[in-house]
């Protein structure tokens, strides 16, 4: 997710993407930034509950979950569990990364965490409940692990939690860490690691695989991933008006991708790491069958690409069913949209001074940034 930053020269006038010539036109409005909250460490992860309170859930990656409402930060946190979570240093792709509203959460309470684990740096996957005298803060003695995974080094975690339309949780774990996959995880898909998986957490304890998944009977992979061939899968989202999903993979030293899933395609699908590095070869024979990106950049524009949404808002027509990305060392925010022609276009949106270490969309399909130096923003017309 977050390495450190470097410098980088030259112009940012668009991707390293080949496409050919097409007849999409590109957003006509300018665009700014308009600071929402600041005042956060690390924020990770911005989520809008789904009632009428207008309440958000802001997650820190030090284990604190704090919740904004009209203007301003609860006094008393939703959740600390700065017990639990891999203590931080700087730069470190560890602690509490990701979360997830269960679909039915005003009726039940649940929410899902993606964090590692203190004394080992393992991956939980955990499931947590509201109070029952108090919905703005949950209860940390209701935590109940459906999956733990142990990681091999302290980096390449993933992160990413969520629902999916066919009312799956689906969890982005990366392969392992190191440099060049040395375990070769991505390419194995009876390792958790390197994958997107796909489970049921809810029809029975700790959770169920739907009968759908590609390696459901566990022969040629584990029955819980979905996807596989994917070095840090920090950032994906799932466009609110298709189900399209978009998976931003960051790359090892040379390119940054995103990789596209069409609503209705079957599971399996290899993104092709460590063999690929975005649609380059990276290692060893190349492989036949493997699913190639729809975008990427290489490094003289950046370093570690930050997933983000579809923009299904009302406050800019003219963005509608665009897909909205950026870098975290740049600062870049670009926009991806797949033309008439059925090929896809991307180009620079604008740029910013910001570490983007997430994107956030609420109910009503704006789109905000988050900040790793504390500012939640939301994107606006100029």
């Amino acid at each position: 997710m977050l390495r450190r930053i470097v410098l980088v020269i030259g112009l940012l006038l668009g991707l390293a993407l080949t496409v050919e010539r097409s007849v999409l036109a590109q957003p006509t409005n300018d665009y700014t930034l308009e600071a929402v909250v600041t005042g956060f460490q690390r924020p990770i992860e911005f989520i809008q509950a789904p009632d009428d309170t207008g309440r958000f859930f802001v997650v820190e990656q030090r284990g604190v979950i704090h919740i904004f409402q009209d203007g301003e930060v609860l006094s008393t946190p939703f959740l600390n569990i700065m017990d639990r979570v891999t203590v931080l240093n700087n730069y470190d792709e560890r602690g509490l990364l990701g979360m997830a509203l269960h679909p039915d959460f005003t009726e039940n309470g649940y929410f899902y965490l993606n964090y590692t684990r203190q004394k080992d740096s393992a991956t939980i996957i955990a499931r947590y409940q509201v109070s029952d005298d108090d919905p703005n803060v949950a209860d940390p003695d209701s935590e109940y692990v459906l999956l733990t995974v142990a990681q091999p080094y302290d980096n390449h975690n993933g992160g990413q939690l969520a629902f999916g339309p066919d009312g799956y949780l689906y969890i982005g774990l990366g392969d392992g860490g190191s440099a060049g996959d040395p375990l070769n995880n991505g390419q194995n898909p009876r390792t958790l690691l390197g994958s997107i998986l796909r489970i049921d957490p809810v029809s029975r304890e700790p959770y169920t695989i739907p009968e759908d998944n590609p390696f459901v009977d566990g022969v040629d992979g584990a029955p819980e991933v979905w996807a596989y061939g994917l070095r840090n899968p920090w950032r994906f989202s799932f466009d609110i008006e298709t189900n399209d999903l978009y998976i931003a993979d960051v790359g090892q030293n040379k390119y940054e991708e995103i990789n596209f899933v069409e609503a209705g395609t079957a599971g399996g699908l290899n993104f092709g790491w460590n063999v690929y590095e975005a649609s380059h070869p990276y290692r060893g024979d190349l492989i036949g069958g493997a699913t190639m990106p729809v975008a990427e950049y290489d490094h003289s524009k950046g370093c570690s690409v930050t997933g983000g949404y579809v923009y299904r808002g009302e406050t800019m027509p003219d963005l509608d069913g665009y897909y909205l990305y950026g870098d975290y060392c740049q600062g870049t925010v670009w926009w991806l949209k797949r033309n008439e022609e059925g090929r896809w276009e991307t180009a620079l949106l604008f740029d910013t001074d910001m570490q983007i270490s997430a994107f956030a969309q609420d109910l009503s399909g704006e789109i905000y940034i988050l900040d790793y130096r504390g500012g939640i923003y939301q994107i606006v017309p100029e």
